[in-house]
């Protein structure tokens, strides 16, 4: 339960939940390495590397849309989908980026 909680778990989302979200204007963020993105991503997505994702959190967070966050595993996006949390975002991990595609 612990780790549910500390990587997002309570706000995961399916790929259908994720394309739902996003069909009503909810922001994608992809959280993996530039380099990891450049290989491939969904078009519609940002990329904000998880290790710089504090530093976007209050322009995020000024937008006030939805954020729907996808890594390679879900690993990356829940913690980023708890660090939003944090600060007020309305968040949600919707895990590999390829479930999206």
């Amino acid at each position: 339960m612990f780790f549910r909680w500390l990587f997002g778990g309570n706000s995961t989302v399916s790929a259908e939940e994720a394309k739902q979200l996003l069909a009503k204007g909810a922001l994608l963020v992809d959280v993996r390495t530039p380099g990891e993105f450049a290989a491939g991503h969904v078009r519609s997505s940002r990329n904000i590397p998880l290790d710089q994702l504090p530093r976007y959190l209050d322009s995020l967070k000024k937008n006030g849309k939805p954020v729907v966050f996808v890594c390679a595993s879900g690993n990356r996006s829940g913690r980023a989908t708890a660090m939003a949390r944090q600060v007020g975002i309305e968040a949600y991990n919707a895990g590999s980026w390829t479930n999206l595609r």
